[in-house]
């Protein structure tokens, strides 16, 4: 039998001890590669969240209005109502989850009531009785601008928060103004004041602008309810219309 010298087994102890440590050092030098990565994903997937949550309240105003009004044929002003009302609930859980720890949240939450109530009907009021000179094509368009359905002016408005230099087109038609563009008559256009005794469409510019913001433009406008038309050439805009209730 071969025999070994305690040199021979010190060097063997300690090959073993360097081969644990090497693996050890190997196995936390991963977690430390992939931190940086679990950090980035956090912070992404928090901001997403968050816009989510800011955005999420002006998406049901909005959508919950058509919906009341396509569905159940309910009117401009009370399907808009309900829209108000359910943006001021679902503000008001936002703020019930946020103030659980809160001794007094009693007092805070009717407080926080009366002011989240006071803030959504003030943005709607704006958005229902202003449009900036900046986002209309002419001081025309700016005029018949309250002749537009009530639901589709907070839409709009709610469009220029994210795009201040959204410019709209076209309201309110006539008949002449067929022929002034050189078009055939449309006898069922949205343009004309309808039952509801509003304009039912508007002409969005979308010329100049790159194919991504028309992209989620469009595709914003569609999700809300609206329905939606590009039309392209010369007079390159976006169509879009509120239509008429289910009978």
């Amino acid at each position: 039998m071969e025999k070994y010298s305690e040199k021979d087994i010190d060097w063997l102890l300690n090959l073993h001890k360097d081969t644990e440590k090497s693996f050890r050092s190997a196995s936390s030098a991963e977690p430390k590669r992939l931190k940086w990565k679990h950090w980035v994903f956090r912070i992404l997937l928090g901001f997403s969240a968050l816009l989510f949550l800011i955005i999420f309240p002006f998406f049901l105003l909005i959508r919950f209005s058509v919906y009341l009004n396509m569905a159940y044929g309910l009117g401009a002003w009370t399907s808009l109502t309900g829209g108000i009302l359910a943006t001021i609930l679902l503000l008001c859980i936002y703020l019930f989850l946020l103030s659980l720890k809160v001794p007094n949240i009693k007092l805070l939450l009717k407080l926080g009531g009366i002011g989240i109530s006071i803030m959504v009907l003030g943005y709607c009021m704006f958005s229902l009785f202003y449009l900036s000179g900046v986002n209309a094509k002419s001081a025309d368009v700016q005029s018949v601008y309250r002749s537009m359905h009530p639901i589709l002016r907070v839409a709009v408005s709610t469009a220029t928060l994210a795009e201040s230099n959204l410019v709209i087109t076209d309201i309110e038609r006539f008949e002449e103004d067929y022929a002034r563009m050189g078009l055939p008559v449309n006898q069922t256009s949205l343009h004309y004041r309808q039952e509801s005794g509003y304009v039912h469409a508007v002409d969005i510019r979308t010329r100049g602008h790159g194919f991504i913001r028309n992209a989620l433009l469009q595709s914003s406008l569609d999700i809300m309810g609206f329905r939606t038309i590009r039309h392209v050439g010369t007079a390159d805009h976006l169509h879009v219309e509120l239509r008429q209730p289910d009978k």
